[in-house]
Order: structure tokens, then sequence, then C-alpha cells
């Protein structure tokens, strides 16, 4: 059958990998049509990302094959096919600004995800998610029951086999144990004053101060509070003769448009971890 699939991987940096891997597709008879590569001499690793098609006859062979190369060049490696949407959760809180962007998105056909449900400590979108026929969780977590929540969130999660969860602006801190079990696969977004600006209406301590560089982070989520390795972020310019009202408008728009930048590359497997840091294949 023909077939695109990705094809990504990282490995101790050596002359001839890329020599080994094209080479590897072409006695297969397989077409490469998008290929990125990248060495960290920091570390000594070497990244890279291939788009290729052909007839696969079994998948099966392909991977057992791939696997023996890996063993020779000490190679991490996936292989994803390239039309597979991605099964998705997203979790919000009261702010819909980032959901809303990303359902449009979605259901516009610029996002290779599939939403399989939403879950949300609020109600206020229950009526967005059934617009758009995604299943509706609410979750409402107190001090009491965050454990019982957290167990609920990851049962959703496993069930409908999410590969990605989205916090889309949802702003109950996950616990160490559920990022764990999350990590490589949650993606959240957060404005770009931190450490600055902590805490309730960062928006208006920015405004106090006078800032005139508003921005946004996407990251990985980790447990260490959003200082997971970054996937994208923006900023806007701003001076002094906007309102607390226009800083948080520009805010939202520029958290919804890097939240959406980075859900995309990850979703088309061009995000590869490198430590602390990605390397994106855009």
């Amino acid at each position: 059958m023909t077939e695109t699939l990705i094809l990504t991987l990282y490995c101790p940096d050596r002359p001839g990998i890329v020599h080994a891997v094209s080479g590897f597709l072409l006695q297969r008879g397989c077409n490469i049509e998008e290929a990125a590569q990248f060495n960290d001499h920091d570390t000594g690793l070497f990244f890279m990302r291939v788009q290729f098609a052909g007839v696969v006859a079994s998948l099966d062979d392909l991977h057992t094959a791939l696997a023996q190369l890996a063993t020779t060049l000490g190679m991490t490696w996936r292989l994803h096919p390239a039309k597979a949407l991605m099964r998705t959760v997203l979790m919000v809180s009261k702010e819909g600004h980032c959901l809303n962007d990303l359902l449009f998105r979605w259901k516009s056909g610029l996002l290779a995800l599939d939403i399989r449900a939403i879950v949300s400590n609020h109600r206020e979108f229950y009526q967005l998610a059934a617009s758009y026929n995604v299943p509706f969780h609410h979750l409402p977590v107190t001090a009491h029951n965050k454990a019982q929540v957290e167990a609920r969130q990851y049962e959703i999660i496993e069930a409908e086999q999410a590969q990605l969860v989205v916090l889309a602006r949802y702003m109950q801190i996950l616990s160490d144990d559920l990022c764990r079990k999350l990590a490589g696969r949650a993606i959240n977004i957060h404005h770009s004053f931190l450490p600055s600006f902590k805490g309730a209406k960062p928006y208006h301590q920015a405004h106090l101060r006078g800032v005139k560089l508003i921005g946004a982070t996407a990251h990985y989520v980790t447990a260490d509070l959003d200082e997971g390795p970054i996937i994208e972020q923006d900023v806007a310019r701003v001076d002094h003769s906007k309102t607390v009202e226009d800083l948080t408008a520009m805010g939202r728009d520029t958290e919804s448009q890097v939240l959406a930048r980075g859900v995309k590359w990850h979703s088309e497997h061009r995000v590869l971890l490198n430590g602390h840091k990605t390397v994106i294949f855009k």
C-alpha cells in the first residue's frame, strides 16, 4: 500500500547519518518529500525529521528494519502516519480565548487534531463544546478533591487514547504525578511576564509598571511550574497609551496565536525534545 510517513529521530552525531537514513529509504523505493536536520554541538546530538512516501508492504517489517538501523546508529526514533489526526483532550478554566481559537482552527481544517473531549473545572464553555459536538466534562476542583479530580481527568485522557493534552488556559496546577504521566504530550500557555508579575491580574501589574512588551509562551508541562521546554514564544509592543483592557486583549490574541502554532507543530511531529530545550523543524 502507498503510505506517507514521518520519521523523527535523534542519536549521537557522527558522519554518515543522513546517508544511512536516505539510503535506507531509497532501498525500499521510498521518495523523500521533506527533510530537516540539526546538529547540536553543545550536546553532540543529531536530530532529524523526514517525511517520505512509498509502497509499504508491511509496517511491521518497516519497524523491524528501522530498529536494526537504530541499533547501528544508537538512534531513538518514532514513525508516524502523516495523515493521522492526533487524538487530543483540551483543558480550560474561565478564560476561553485559546479554547475558542483551537476549536475554530480544528474545524477549519487548520490543525491535524482529533479533539476528543474538553475538561474544565467550570461550566462556562459547555455550550461552546456542544456547538462543536465535543464531549464536555465538568470537574470542579477544591482543596479537598484535587487528587480525585486528577484521577478522573487521567481516566478521560486514557479512555480517549489522547496523544496530546492542551492546557488552554487551565488555571489549576497539575500534580507532579500527573505531570510525569503526561510528559512530552501536554502543552501549556501562559503570559511571558514570568518571573515578574506572578499571581492574579498580571496585565494590571504590567500596566502599573509601564511595560513596553507583552508576550506569551507555549511549553511542555513539567513538574517545574511554567519551566518546561519552550515550543514557541511571541511578543507585541505596547506604549503608555494602552489601557489595562488593551493589554489584556493584545495578550489574549498573542496567547491564542502562540498556542496554536505550538499545537500545530507538535501535531505534525515537528518538535523534538532536546533536554530542557526543543528542536523545531518548521
